[in-house]
């Protein structure tokens, strides 16, 4: 069995591209170019060159002694925190700022959460000298208010998605409009590995510098490439696609998804999709998606911003349904708890998202020789109020 995308744009039975008539140009000229663009060899030059020297890649996979002291296990972490703009979603807005220019196009949408993705967006854009456009829920525009300024700053103007849960869901809803409204001149930076094909596998590959790197800084700390254990935090899924690319079909290296369980994945607040979800199409892919009986869309929930997204990617979806990944479901409590934890014993305040991963090691036990290499997906300054209430700071 193969876990990366098919010619057809699936992975097994998930993702496709079902879209509305108005967008099938947009997206078939980005299916028909994005693979050939990739491999142009001044676009891998410019590519790796500003991964490099504006990104500050390669990120370091820093072991974590006292963290593996705690759990009796080898624990790497890959530190996407330390990327300019603070996690892991610069890789893939780099790559598609670059495909953007190569198709033409000089207007740039985007959805955005946590506003990890939002910033990054409006990074490159102020880089290039685009015009950007940011959708992001009121809800988040309000708990996510430095990121908001951030973006204001690099130029970027935020668009209010004040539908539905006023979260990423309907913010990506409101992007998809602007594209329909707008489909010559601008391009959609989507900012997960979800969406119609042939996204979910662009973005995976911009992502794929993180296991790339993975591989041999682990060659050159242990003497092998491949480590037991590569554990993520996954919403819609970037950081792990990234971070699970180049071990996908070898089997031997298992692979941890983290999920966001809430108040308790059978507390009606949760983000749980493998669980909680079934078939279904959001955004134009179809994946596992958290819905009525009657199909409608419920709404997720998570203390962090960027895990209560209702669906997940085509791939994770795909990894569960074949047990390539196992999926953990993580609650509110024990992801701060994680947190703090990894504040107080390594230096490192993470963004809630990534605590959740971290979480995993208070619920499965690793052996004392295995290799665990943990996707650090972003630092936690954006997250800074959340865990100040939390903890009554």
């Amino acid at each position: 069995m193969s876990y990366n995308v098919n010619e057809k744009g699936y992975y097994g039975e998930f993702g496709g591209a079902f879209i509305p008539e108005m967008l099938y140009p947009n997206v078939e000229e980005l299916r028909q170019n994005y693979l050939k663009i990739m491999a142009e060899p001044d676009f891998q030059k410019e590519f790796n060159q500003l991964l490099k020297n504006y990104v500050g890649r390669p990120s370091p996979l820093y072991f974590a002694t006292r963290l593996s002291e705690k759990y009796n296990t080898k624990i790497y972490l890959k530190r996407e925190d330390l990327n300019h703009t603070g996690a892991h979603k610069i890789n893939n807005t780099i790559g598609q700022i670059l495909m953007a220019k190569r198709l033409g196009k000089h207007r740039i949408i985007a959805e955005t959460g946590a506003g990890q993705h939002g910033v990054a967006t409006a990074t490159v854009c102020a880089l290039m000298g685009l015009e950007c456009i940011v959708y992001m829920g009121e809800i988040d525009i309000a708990r996510q208010a430095p990121n908001v300024a951030r973006m204001k700053m690099l130029g970027a103007t935020v668009v209010p998605a004040t539908s539905g849960s006023k979260t990423l869901k309907d913010a990506t809803n409101e992007a998809i409009r602007d594209w329909i409204r707008n489909p010559v001149d601008t391009h959609y930076i989507i900012g997960s590995v979800v969406g119609p094909h042939p996204y979910p596998d662009m973005v995976a590959r911009f992502q794929s510098v993180v296991s790339d790197e993975i591989k041999w800084q682990l060659q050159e700390q242990e003497g092998r490439e491949n480590p037991d254990y590569v554990v993520a935090c996954v919403g819609g899924g970037s950081n792990a696609a990234g971070a699970y690319y180049h071990f996908l079909e070898d089997e031997t290296v298992k692979l941890i998804a983290v999920e966001a369980a809430g108040l308790g994945v059978d507390s009606g607040e949760s983000a749980a999709t493998s669980i909680l979800g079934r078939e279904g199409i959001i955004h134009g892919s179809k994946t596992l998606l958290m819905q009525s009986n009657d199909g409608q869309i419920t709404e997720p929930y998570s203390i962090s911003a960027g895990l209560d997204y209702p669906g997940v990617g085509p791939m994770h979806a795909h990894l569960y349904k074949s047990s390539r990944a196992e999926f953990i479901a993580i609650t509110d409590d024990d992801a701060m708890t994680a947190g703090l934890d990894l504040c107080k014993l390594e230096g490192i305040i993470p963004a809630i998202e990534s605590s959740h991963a971290l979480a995993v090691f208070e619920k499965k036990t690793f052996k004392s020789e295995d290799i665990v290499v943990l996707s650090l997906s972003g630092r936690g300054d954006k997250d800074l109020e959340t865990y100040i209430k939390h903890f009554k700071l």
